[in-house]
């Protein structure tokens, strides 16, 4: 019987995330949690005589598929799959699957709450309240700014609903735009370097590639306005953050959301000392809707793949091409 390891350190086996799927076809689940940085001697221990791990973000290289050779099926508890070798996955045989659309309502939430509280500056007022300081300052108004989205996934749409709530004029950067989509929400398709100059708050919504690595750099963030914000919660890695930092320290740019970093936590603590940047720990997705949703689909996928089915969220299709 395929044995099942549980590496993603939210879960455990008695709240969140697996909504439930304490077993899977009989088979029970065993939790170890792993880190961000566990080392690739500590993971392929932890992979030993499992089949299948439903993982985290954890870094599954080349190694790690050669170090467990009895693993067939990485289950990630999430969307993204840019910690995992999909080329050495395939040549291990090794199925990668994610769980596209179970959370993109709650990371545009997020991003959108991210830019009321940088604009209204919320976790400054929290800070300074709580170290007994009751003093006001003058935020900016979100309603009938103009908001510069890129990318036009699911995430990307769904800011286009919210930012239609508040009379925004709404910028978009899509290299493959649903037309339909665009006309019936009034959106303005405009050249990347256009919708960093025009932009009140600019939010990015595309996913991690050598193409898009480091897209955000010093060139791009001396387009933005003075008084423009920058949000993220997409991946750390699509953005320069040394840059970054010099953007938002020497006032080039207004302020930021982050809800993710290259390096989590964020070994670069001068972001922390900076009132103009709201902070938090990659948790966008985290809601018990987008948990249920998650788990479930993570759930779907390992009982498609033990019955031998091409599970609908493979991402490797070459592994199911070959069997």
């Amino acid at each position: 019987m395929s044995r099942i390891l549980v590496t993603v350190p939210e879960l455990s086996a008695t709240e969140g995330g697996l909504a439930g799927h304490y077993e899977v076809d009989g088979r029970p689940l065993d939790f170890k949690r792993c880190r961000l940085d566990t080392p690739q001697p500590e993971l392929v221990e932890l992979l030993q005589g499992y089949d299948i791990v439903v993982a985290g973000g954890e870094q599954y290289t080349a190694d790690v598929f050669q170090g467990a050779p009895q693993l067939r099926h990485v289950a990630r508890f999430g969307v993204g799959y840019d910690a995992i070798d999909l080329k050495a996955a395939t040549t291990h045989r090794v199925a990668v699957t994610t769980t596209p659309g179970t959370n993109h309502w709650a990371v545009a939430d997020h991003a959108f709450g991210l830019i009321l509280a940088i604009a209204h500056g919320i976790g400054r007022y929290s800070r300074d309240v709580r170290s007994g300081v009751w003093q006001k300052h003058r935020g900016i108004d979100v309603s009938g700014k103009t908001i510069g989205i890129v990318g036009l996934g699911l995430i990307g749409r769904d800011m286009v609903k919210r930012a239609a709530g508040f009379n925004m004029t709404i910028l978009a950067h899509e290299p493959e735009p649903q037309q339909d989509f665009v006309d019936a929400h009034g959106i303005e398709l405009v050249a990347f370097d256009d919708l960093l100059r025009r932009s009140d708050f600019v939010t990015l919504h595309m996913p991690l590639s050598a193409a898009t690595a480091g897209i955000i750099d010093a060139t791009k963030l001396k387009l933005m306005k003075p008084t423009a914000y920058f949000i993220n919660t997409a991946r750390g890695a699509l953005v320069d953050e040394a840059a970054l930092y010099n953007a938002l320290s020497s006032g080039s740019i207004a302020g930021a959301g982050l809800d993710c970093f290259t390096e989590e936590p964020p070994e670069d603590r001068r972001f922390l000392e900076l009132d103009n940047v709201v902070i938090t720990p990659h948790c966008a997705s985290s809601t018990d809707g987008s948990w249920k949703a998650c788990g479930d689909m993570v759930a779907r996928n390992i009982q498609q793949f033990l019955r031998g089915e091409r599970p609908d969220g493979l991402v490797n299709t070459d592994v199911f091409a070959t069997r």
